[in-house]
């Protein structure tokens, strides 16, 4: 009892305090109170919920006999808002909070939604190598499964409520695309319900051109309600390499060289100033030396980016064996390293055992209570930022992230981008290898301000023919969106299928010129 006593005090406290000094001011000043007394506990009891709901599901295989019943039902309602004469256009109803991105969809309050009930895993075809999956399935969710069974997605994006729908209809990266290229890359086919009503199936050879023009595009050509992947066999462990590497010319030589071997089965580099990085490579194996295996998933362990940051404050590399599914998770306790701004004590070690195993806070909850106030605030004085550039550029892209924001660390993650149509693709007929430079924090570059300052790094990547991933906040003019990106086929098909009345231009979406 005595506990539950304690809790009880420590909430009528907490109520007290915030009635003193107001909602707003505690959210904004001592936000860590309010995420470690309701944030944390709400999310674990999310992920329980989803968890046994998923493992229920796919054990009484229910979901493939209801998803035609839910896939008639989203026809249904598009077919009815045809009837209706097509007012608004139409946008998925899934609550704008729910999404991983940090933009807030304003567009949900008038377009007409349309509810997708689709999150469950359809069916595991180990002899096609294939999974077949619904929209909301969550990376989580995948690697749940799949590694129980002896198989993996070749790139499986890092946070655990990443979705299918987020990461084709957007896109996704992780350290293994520097063989395998983006998440679209490794999906074989799409289905999608489009502006009229009906169903239809796209692959490379069966409507290639749909099949080419999903990624990137938002939700703006129609419906996803499945997609088949592929798969691999998987291994236990990740045996790992840490080599800190001082110098920015040496960092951007060793981290090329190393992304273009293929035996290397993961890149990624972590940069903590302009020349200092961490640059780890992995393969996946079935042996460990016990003395050197990292469960570095555990909630007790430290994050991963200051674990890994010990390498560099010692001057010395190692060699270390992480449970796969682990490593596949590495930054989801930190959020990379976002968490560090919400709670400053989360990677103490007294917190990590006592309060670990809740951490983290999901991002879906963060954003539904941040109010309006942290919301501005966050986006005049945070950075959360990923930006495609060709490898042959590192190093002058680094320098112009120094200049402009200077956010550290900086996530590096080394891709090869196909020639393939659709809005990215290289310059030339051929596969370019690329990098993902990943910046999230608040930037210490003197007298930041959020759209100058982002406007100059955007022109930037458009100089080098680079990319900006689009769940970020983007501040580029429609002419300046659309020399980025290759919309020739894209536009070719919003006419074709009708999506012009439908859905809103990929742009009008996503931009903040153009939301506001």
């Amino acid at each position: 009892m005595e506990p539950t006593v304690s809790l009880a005090v420590c909430a009528l406290l907490f109520l007290l305090w915030v009635r003193v000094k107001g909602l707003e001011f505690v959210l904004i000043h001592q936000r860590w109170v309010f995420v470690c007394l309701f944030l944390l506990p709400l999310s674990l009891i999310f992920d329980i919920y989803y968890y046994v709901r998923a493992w229920v599901v796919f054990k009484l295989n229910s979901a493939p006999r209801l998803h035609e019943e839910r896939v008639r039902d989203i026809q249904k309602q598009v077919r009815e808002w045809k009837e209706q004469g097509s007012k608004t256009f139409m946008c998925t109803g899934r609550p704008g909070w729910l999404t991983v991105s940090l933009r807030v969809g304003k567009y949900k309050k008038t377009h007409k939604n349309i509810m997708i009930n689709l999150m469950d895993i359809l069916e595991v075809d180990t002899k096609k190598q294939i999974v077949r999956v619904e929209p909301l399935v969550s990376m989580g969710q995948v690697t749940a499964l799949l590694n129980s069974i002896g198989w993996t997605l070749p790139v499986l994006p890092e946070l655990d409520d990443l979705t299918v729908g987020g990461l084709i209809m957007g896109t996704g990266i992780e350290s293994s695309s520097h063989k395998y290229g983006l998440f679209q890359h490794i999906c074989t086919a799409y289905e999608l319900v489009l502006a009229d009503g009906s169903f239809v199936r796209c692959t490379p050879s069966e409507n290639s051109d749909l099949f080419y023009a999903v990624p990137w595009s938002c939700g703006t050509l129609g419906f996803l309600v499945a997609a088949e992947i592929r798969i691999i066999p998987a291994k236990k462990y990740v045996k790992l390499r840490f080599e800190p590497v001082r110098g920015l010319e040496a960092i951007c030589a060793r981290f090329t060289h190393e992304s273009q071997r293929q035996e290397n089965h993961f890149v990624e580099g972590l940069l903590y100033s302009l020349d200092e990085a961490v640059i780890m490579t992995g393969v996946m194996t079935d042996e460990v030396e016990p003395s050197k295996l990292n469960s570095i998933g555990n909630y007790y362990k430290p994050w991963f980016f200051k674990h890994v940051e010990n390498y560099l404050k010692t001057n010395r590399e190692g060699l270390e064996y992480i449970p796969l599914r682990h490593y596949y998770h590495r930054h989801t306790r930190s959020i990379f390293w976002e968490l560090q701004d919400i709670i400053p004590f989360g990677n103490n070690p007294i917190f990590r055992y006592l309060f670990g195993w809740m951490v983290p806070p999901k991002i879906s909850l963060l954003k539904l209570t941040q109010g309006e106030t942290l919301r501005k605030l966050y986006e005049q004085h945070h950075v959360v930022q990923d930006m495609l550039v060709p490898m042959k550029c590192l190093q002058q892209a680094l320098h112009t992230f120094q200049n402009d924001i200077h956010v550290y660390p900086i996530w590096l993650c080394p891709f090869i981008l196909p020639s393939q149509p659709g809005l990215v693709h290289p310059k030339g007929n051929e596969a370019e290898l690329y990098i993902d430079i990943g910046a999230y924090g608040e930037p210490r570059v003197k007298h930041f301000e959020a759209r100058p300052c982002m406007r100059q790094l955007e022109k930037f990547v458009r100089s080098v023919h680079g990319f900006q991933m689009l769940y970020a906040d983007c501040y580029m003019d429609r002419e300046e969106f659309w020399e980025m990106f290759d919309g020739s086929l894209y536009h070719k098909l919003r006419e074709k299928l009708g999506c012009q009345d439908a859905f809103p231009e990929v742009y009008d979406k996503i931009c903040k010129a153009a939301r506001h």
